[in-house]
């Protein structure tokens, strides 16, 4: 039993190093048109159901979670990126994207200034560029007031990029309210 289950690890291992091998793209494969080196996109010649360059786009980003170690970038920022990338590879200008990232619970930490977050964890914060990037590209990114209190932080500590909120709550309420797509992070 130990002998054919080697084996077929033996294997699996042979064929997953194929399958890496004959996945790998070619130079200029994956571009990121709006928000540079951030979220990178493909567009499919053959991909279906495009988003029309003539059309408003309005939608809320939920981000509660956290990265996996301090010292990365935060992935429900990056898919944020992503997702204003993959509009702009469609075609579709960034003055028609009315995104809002909402920062609260674990994520929090992520909106802190450059400076209080190098105080506070040892290294200077990994988001500011993506937070400064989703600004340019016309992203609104706001945090929590209620989220920032419970883990003792104030708004002067905050990432002049983003905004303070009321709540997380009554903000993603409202932008439902308003016809925004609720996008959960």
């Amino acid at each position: 039993m130990i002998k054919v289950r080697s084996t077929v690890l033996a294997l699996a291992a042979v064929v997953g190093q194929g399958a890496t091998a004959s996945a790998q793209q070619a130079p200029g494969f994956w571009s990121t048109p709006a928000i540079q080196g951030i979220g990178p996109v493909h567009v499919w010649p053959e991909a279906v159901l495009r988003p029309d360059a003539k059309t408003m786009y309005k939608a809320v980003f939920d981000v509660t979670k956290a990265a996996a170690s301090p010292g990365e970038m935060n992935p429900g920022l990056g898919h944020i990126a992503r997702t204003v990338n993959v509009f702009a590879a469609a075609g579709v200008p960034t003055s028609h994207l009315d995104f809002v990232a909402i920062i609260h619970g674990p994520a929090t930490p992520v909106v802190l200034s450059d400076s209080v977050f190098q105080l506070k964890f040892g290294h200077p914060n990994p988001d500011a560029a993506v937070i400064a990037a989703l600004t340019k590209a016309g992203v609104h990114v706001m945090v929590c007031g209620n989220a920032l209190g419970d883990m003792q932080f104030t708004p002067t500590q905050v990432n002049a990029n983003v905004k303070v909120a009321l709540s997380a709550l009554s903000t993603l309420i409202i932008l439902q309210d308003q016809g925004y797509a609720l996008l959960t992070m």
